[in-house]
């Protein structure tokens, strides 16, 4: 994977400023504000910084945080993950992989009937749905 490397300036110049916020400033949207909180349409889900595949629909779930969420990346090496601990408290912050950007968190054993146990809370701000092709 061919690593995306900008400057401040130049992120600023490709992002809106609440993009630019949350994804090179670590910032978080309000909950229940972002565009993909209840979506369900199928397709993939990229970085808004750089395109970079990060999910996929089939592994989005209603877990009614306020944010989208997914149990697991598209590929085990989309998404780089970081302690953090911000706000008085430690987390795993979720990165693309590929130009480094914030996406949100992730959480392991709150108990979602999902696969894995995890659910990536990821701001819609840092990401972009491409629609699968209708047939």
């Amino acid at each position: 994977m061919e690593k995306v490397v900008k400057d401040e300036k130049e992120w600023r110049v490709l992002l809106s400023p609440e993009e630019f916020r949350v994804l090179r400033q670590a910032g978080t949207e309000r909950p229940f504000t972002g565009e993909y909180v209840d979506t369900k349409t199928v397709g993939v889900y990229s970085c808004r910084a750089c395109g970079a595949e990060l999910f996929r629909s089939e592994a989005k779930f209603d877990s009614h945080c306020g944010w989208p969420s997914f149990y697991e990346p598209s590929k085990s090496e989309a998404v780089t993950l970081l302690e953090d601990r911000s706000l008085g408290m430690v987390r795993v912050e979720v990165r693309c992989a590929r130009c480094d950007s914030h996406l949100g968190h992730v959480f392991h054993g709150e108990g979602y009937p999902t696969p894995t146990d995890d659910r990536y809370c990821i701001n819609s701000v840092s990401l972009r749905l491409i629609p699968a092709e209708e047939s």
